[in-house]
């Protein structure tokens, strides 16, 4: 039975009448249409469809979309600001870690979580957040690069 639940997605309010057990990764890809956010492995292993919720990076393809109910909810949608990209976004992008793109909105909001949160993040805590995506294509190495650029860029703002 569908039920009316509210949230803030990239910083707008939205109201959404779907079945309460829905997943948000469904909600947001099927009812939303924002498809930055992947469809990956559906057990939370591959992180492809990470968001940051309150401020944490979670996996959305086990959360249902009850327990985001008046949440704050932020997508790879909602960090750039017309073509001025998110310091993680741009560090990403000029480290080389894209090149098929299919993981990178989820490792681009595990970063935002950690890093806005936290800029002074250790080493090993940006190793264990990045432990948490599964990529074929980079090698992690400019995954790694990425987030060290990013960590220095977000600090600089601050």
């Amino acid at each position: 039975m569908a039920e009316k639940i509210s949230f803030t997605l990239n910083q707008k309010a939205v109201v959404v009448e779907v079945d309460p057990e829905m997943m948000v990764l469904d909600v947001l890809r099927e009812v939303l249409n924002l498809t930055g956010t992947k469809h990956g492995c559906d057990n939370s292993t591959c992180g492809t469809c990470t968001i940051v919720v309150n401020g944490k990076a979670v996996k959305s393809c086990n959360l249902p979309v009850k327990k985001v109910a008046g949440a704050e909810i932020i997508t790879v949608e909602g960090l750039a600001h017309g073509t001025d990209l998110h310091p993680v976004q741009k560090s990403i992008s000029e480290s080389g870690a894209i090149q098929c793109g299919f993981c990178t909105p989820g490792i681009v909001m595990e970063l935002v979580g950690l890093l806005e949160s936290n800029p002074d993040a250790s080493q090993v805590e940006l190793e264990n957040a990045l432990n948490k995506h599964l990529c074929r294509c980079t090698g992690y190495e400019p995954i790694r690069d990425g987030a060290v650029m990013a960590q220095k860029l977000i600090r600089d703002r601050k």
